[in-house]
């Protein structure tokens, strides 16, 4: 694995591939840090980059598109509309010392910045198989990452009906609209085994995708 921003420009000069991990600031119910759709983009961009001969990790965009938290103190969305042009730019900009630019993405609400263009390639990191955010996958992940900064003592459940149920709402007000704590899901039981084991698995799916 080769990190970008530890780099001369002579030595990045005609890479084959560069990972982007993409997350967001945002809330992450009483337990979990704002930073934690970052600090799993990263995690995974830096597990896919270790498999993959030549790769190249860039430092993470933070800010995303979190406009459906912003009921929530810290949050520090950029919007759709800017993520969309900044990840055009870098991609252009990239492109011109680098054969390929991925985005490896974090965060549900940066889906429609990174579909916005076709010139961006992007791949998710699957976290929703079990609960949407803030329950016991994304706990699980950061107790594995980042343990210190995991509030279990705070951790509490949250809303735990099926997206499909809460989306209307959610589009009209926000997960205020329909979680209290901002938690979609429960993250009773999160582990940092647990944790390793998802990591390992979305590792596995997105060198799949980019081999």
């Amino acid at each position: 694995m080769s990190v970008l921003a530890e780099a001369t420009s002579a030595e990045a000069t005609g890479a084959r591939l560069v990972l982007v991990p993409l997350g967001s600031i945002e809330q992450h119910g009483p337990h979990l840090p704002l930073d934690t759709d970052t600090v799993i983009a990263t995690a995974v961009a830096e597990g896919v980059a270790r498999q993959l001969p030549g790769a190249w990790v860039a430092p993470a965009i933070s800010y995303g598109s979190s406009g459906e938290h912003q009921s929530y103190a810290g949050t520090s969305s950029a919007g759709t509309e800017a993520l969309a042009h900044l990840l055009v730019e870098l991609t252009r900009s990239m492109r011109t010392w680098a054969d390929r630019v991925v985005f490896v993405n974090a965060h549900g609400g940066n889906v429609a910045a990174l579909g916005a263009s076709e010139e961006v390639e992007w791949v998710p990191c699957r976290t929703e198989s079990v609960d949407l955010h803030a329950g016991v996958t994304e706990t699980s992940l950061m107790l594995h990452l980042r343990p210190r900064a995991v509030r279990l003592d705070l951790a509490e459940a949250g809303n735990t009906q099926p997206l499909s149920e809460i989306l209307p709402a959610m589009v009209a007000g926000g997960v205020a609209a329909v979680s209290a704590n901002g938690v979609l899901g429960d993250p009773a039981g999160a582990t940092a085994d647990e944790g390793a084991r998802a990591l390992r698995a979305m590792v596995a799916e997105v060198v799949e995708v980019l081999s």
